[in-house]
């Protein structure tokens, strides 16, 4: 990347693939500032320093741009967790390492949802598909997304005995249900006026209420749950 010395003041000549990459910071800044409705291409252009055209050279609309800030965020979100992780003593007997673990994904969701509400909620506005939830844009350091980084840790909960193998398929469903519904009413719901004590007890017991529930026995003669599809 370079400043342009010629007439336009202030214009950036980036090398091929820099000004994606600089389109896309721009626009994570945004979105960390106001959500994803204050990601436009113009001021991300103006932010990358080049004229609102040169942004079609990589993205085919503002949806395109978009959806690459949202992998984006999606990454900054899965540090997030990684970070959490790291501080889950590695001396802990193995048990006693994977629930850690399992916890602590769940709080490093909360609390980034907490800390970075402008960069969760972008994360999820065009996460459209499961498959999404893979995609290698999404990633933090440790080659995991948010989602992967949830499905490790229930691995190590069936490997460890804590959850039985027959409860394993679709359980990142349930946990994912429930601290992202708790993430969204201390960002954007009625919940947003607890202080940090509150919040703090609520998040414990949040994911410690999950990790019970996901091994709890089912009801002897209660039917599986079936969808209702219009």
């Amino acid at each position: 990347m370079s400043r342009n010395s010629g007439g336009s003041a202030g214009r950036v000549t980036y090398r091929h693939g820099d000004l994606r990459q600089a389109l896309i910071q721009a626009g994570l800044d945004l979105a960390r500032q106001g959500g994803p409705e204050a990601v436009v291409l113009r001021e991300a252009t103006r932010r990358a320093g080049v004229v609102p055209n040169a942004a079609y050279r990589h993205f085919a609309d503002l949806d395109a741009l978009l959806a690459a800030v949202c992998s984006a965020a999606q990454a900054e979100f899965a540090r997030a967790i990684e970070a959490q992780l790291t501080q889950v003593d590695a001396s802990l007997a193995p048990a006693a390492r994977a629930r850690a673990r399992f916890h602590a994904v769940g709080l490093g969701y909360l609390r980034f949802a907490q800390a970075e509400p402008g960069l969760f909620r972008t994360a999820f506005w065009l996460s459209r598909t499961l498959q999404q939830s893979a995609h290698p844009e999404r990633r933090g350091d440790s080659g995991l997304t948010p989602f992967q980084l949830l499905g490790t840790t229930l691995d190590g909960l069936v490997e460890t005995g804590l959850l039985a193998a027959g409860r394993r398929p679709g359980a990142e469903f349930l946990a994912w249900s429930a601290v992202h519904g708790l993430a969204t009413l201390l960002i954007d719901g009625p919940l947003r006026g607890l202080d940090d004590a509150q919040t703090r007890q609520l998040e414990l017991r949040l994911v410690e209420m999950v990790e019970r529930g996901l091994d709890a026995p089912a009801q002897a003669g209660t039917p599986p749950a079936q969808s209702h599809e219009p």
